[in-house]
């Protein structure tokens, strides 16, 4: 039996090896840009350890950034980023010229089937799960990628949060790590400036909570997508909800206050911005003394 075990033991630090040697092999090429050994490490790796997690991973990233196609082109409106402007005879801006980033969908697909592949096996590995969301969000597929984050969260009540990352090392404080990461992606919405995806924000806000219903920031965005659309009641509802959980969070008074205040109810308004003055940090503090003034005007 010793014997047997003590054999196990090699086969398993053997594999072990083989993972991180092909890993650090791989990312060298990867600094290198030179796909053509990235696949050939691919390959070698795939026949010795077939199923290895992280293979799923680097296969992921090989595809997603082969997929990624940078051209220049000319426009009438400023890309982000550096670009160069072209005048015309009077010497006013007539057009731009930049980078643009273009994503080869076959290249983009070959890598999602990949890490669902690595996601059926290794279900706890939320670096897995959110590099898919990544690229989902930077094709940007926001359809797929709020559908991602949705199932997401229906599995973090599964597995009660118990995430693994690269190398299968074990997530400290899962779920706090969990729900901070997911109101980046919620921010990431937010910013694209599109009201179309403020439904995407409600939807992803509405799964938190029916998981984890004392979530104070997911409450706070589920208001954001009310009070943006005029909405004023929806709004401060989920905002007083935050409030009942903790009753000093300034920002969540900030916010109720702002609330009622685009609904025309100054009183409450005026009742909500003391509260704020009160509990806030400085900045909180002088921005609600600048509305309890305006609104004795």
């Amino acid at each position: 039996m010793k014997k047997i075990f003590g054999t196990l033991m090699v086969i398993l630090i053997s594999q072990l090896g083989f993972s991180q040697n092909y890993q650090s092999e791989f990312q060298k090429f990867c600094e290198t840009n030179d796909t053509i050994n990235q696949l050939k490490t691919l390959k070698k790796w795939q026949s010795e350890n077939p199923k290895d997690a992280e293979l799923f991973t680097s296969y992921f990233n090989y595809h997603f950034m082969k997929s990624r196609q940078e051209v220049l082109a000319l426009t009438t409106d400023q890309p982000n980023g550096e670009s160069l402007v072209l005048k015309d005879s009077l010497n006013q801006n007539a057009g731009f010229i930049g980078s643009q980033i273009h994503y080869n969908q076959t290249e983009v697909k070959k890598g999602l089937d990949k890490i669902d592949e690595g996601i059926k096996l290794y279900p706890n590995r939320l670096d897995m799960r959110f590099g898919k969301i990544y690229a989902l969000g930077q094709i940007p597929d926001w359809t797929k990628f709020t559908a991602e984050i949705l199932k997401t969260i229906e599995f973090s009540d599964k597995n009660n949060n118990e995430w693994t990352w690269t190398n299968n090392v074990k997530q400290e404080n899962g779920k706090e790590f969990f729900l901070s990461s997911l109101q980046d992606y919620q921010v990431q919405l937010y910013n694209t400036g599109d009201d179309e995806l403020l439904k995407n924000m409600r939807e992803i806000a509405n799964k938190v909570l029916e998981f984890y219903p004392n979530h104070i920031e997911s409450l706070s965005n589920l208001s954001i997508t009310y009070l943006l659309t005029g909405e004023y009641d929806k709004g401060i509802e989920p905002l007083l909800k935050a409030e009942k959980i903790n009753p000093k969070d300034y920002i969540v008074l900030g916010n109720i206050a702002q609330g009622y205040k685009l609904k025309g109810d100054k009183k409450k308004a005026f009742e909500y911005y003391e509260k704020t003055a009160e509990y806030g940090d400085e900045r909180a503090k002088e921005y609600a003394k600048q509305q309890i003034a305006e609104l004795k005007q």
